[in-house]
């Protein structure tokens, strides 16, 4: 059954809060990595300001994923390929510093950046599900989520080498 819209618009935090479709919970997904990134930007020290301007231009392109699977279509090649280039420059930055899995620790921001990274997971998986579910969207929705993910990644990693914070290694006994 679905819920009529209340008299009371206090009472309704969502226009879609509602529906009973996975588009709500992809866009509340979407809204939450946004948040965190506010969470981190609160966060960065002041000589991060190339981490700072990064973050900056990515949180309107996350609300941009937001709407792209219900509105009108608003990520695209060049915002991939920006991503992309972001994620060269920090990765060329600390080379060499990962060579496996390692914990995921370490000081502020770091474990809020994990947190990203684990969200733009789940939005992947989420992309996944909705085209299961028969939505239809551009094909650089699931490209920039999973760049996103590994961009979250990649700056914990970069964080920790310029403030010289050693990699705490995972050893799997799993695989």
């Amino acid at each position: 059954m679905r819920r009529p819209k209340p008299d009371d618009l206090r009472e309704w935090c969502y226009p879609f809060i509602y529906e009973t479709r996975l588009t709500c919970d992809y866009e509340i997904l979407t809204d939450e990595l946004c948040c965190h990134i506010g969470v981190v930007l609160s966060m960065l020290p002041e000589e991060f300001a190339d981490i700072r301007a990064d973050l900056e231009q990515l949180q309107p392109l996350i609300y941009n994923l937001n709407g792209s699977v219900r509105g009108k279509h608003g990520i695209f090649e060049e915002d991939i390929e920006w991503l992309k280039a972001r994620y060269t420059y920090y990765q060329q930055a600390s080379e060499g510093r990962v060579t496996g899995f390692v914990l995921p620790r370490g000081p502020a921001p770091v474990p809020q950046l994990h947190l990203c990274r684990c969200i733009g997971k789940k939005i992947v998986r989420m992309l996944v599900r909705l085209e299961q579910e028969g939505r239809k969207f551009d094909e650089t929705l699931p490209r920039f989520a999973n760049v996103l993910a590994n961009f979250f990644f990649v700056l914990t990693v970069a964080i920790k080498h310029r403030q010289g914070v050693t990699e705490v290694p995972y050893i799997s006994i799993n695989y």
